[in-house]
């Protein structure tokens, strides 16, 4: 088995691990391929997999007794599926599958306890349960105080910072997901977007055309959980021994910026992203 070095994954959380302690838990990683619909938390059952996401998109989803749900949060390669057992919880009656396909490292739920027990393991992913939080806290308050159009830009947003590139492979049923509405609205929500020149959408798939426009057509909705993640996850020293102190590596090691899940893309222009060659 080839041996899996830190500098090699994508995923962001596992880049900020303490060095000593990912050496403990790179043996126990199983590469996996996430397929669309590819169930990573079942609800009300036992969560016996935890699963470091490095490319596609999770949705997790909140359902209620009579059957309606809703998405309540993105999972990309920033996090984690399987957090709660981070905070002592077996099961949740949420559920977590993939939207877009891509690919992960497993670790058995049993294996991945004995890490928590690292301080700086332990502290970086209470970090990102935080940031977690504050999504949904975020998506609360989308949804109570700002218009439709604006939510839709801000899930797109947040689609974007865990996708590469500007072709989102999103399909009306998992905007509807998003948005809490009917098929129709989420179609109606797109021409508005599309009438201000924010994105072109096709069927199965949304273009971002003006990144910056999105920014601000979301308003004060976007933009507060992913600098918190920022400042204390990405920016979060990575080498902490087990005594908490550093061991001397206070900068902080930037991967390519394609790589910088969360994190507020720097703003570009229509016309830069319209002379984009689409990749086969």
């Amino acid at each position: 088995m080839t041996e899996l070095l830190q500098r090699q994954v994508r995923n962001r959380l596992l880049r900020r691990f303490p060095e000593d302690a990912f050496e403990l838990l790179a043996p126990l990683l199983e590469p996996v391929e996430l397929p669309v619909k590819h169930s990573l938390v079942q609800p009300r059952k036992s969560i016996e997999h935890v699963c470091f996401i490095e490319s596609g998109l999770a949705s997790m989803v909140a359902e209620s007794a009579d059957g309606k749900s809703v998405e309540i949060r993105h999972i990309g390669r920033e996090g984690i599926a399987g957090y709660p057992v981070v905070l002592g919880v077996d099961q949740t009656p949420n559920k977590t599958f993939m939207q877009v396909p891509g690919l992960g490292l497993q670790v058995a739920t049993e294996d991945f306890l004995s890490v928590l027990d690292h301080p700086g393991v332990r502290q970086l992913l209470l970090r990102y349960v935080h940031t977690c939080e504050l999504q949904l806290a975020h998506s609360a308050l989308a949804a109570a105080k700002f218009n439709m159009h604006q939510r839709l830009a801000r899930w797109l947003l947040m689609c974007h910072d865990r996708i590469d590139g500007n072709d989102l492979p999103l399909t009306h049923e998992f905007l509807a997901l998003m948005l809490g509405v009917r098929r129709a609205g989420v179609t109606d929500e797109l021409h508005i977007l599309e009438g201000m020149h924010a994105i072109r959408s096709t069927r199965g798939n949304v273009r971002i055309l003006d990144r910056d426009m999105l920014i601000d057509i979301a308003g004060g909705c976007y933009g507060v959980p992913e600098q918190e993640y920022e400042r204390l996850v990405e920016n979060s020293p990575r080498s902490v021994n087990p005594a908490g102190r550093l061991n001397g590596h206070h900068a902080v090691e930037r991967p390519p910026r394609r790589d910088e899940a969360l994190r507020p893309r720097p703003r570009e222009s229509a016309r830069s992203v319209a002379i984009v060659v689409r990749r086969p």
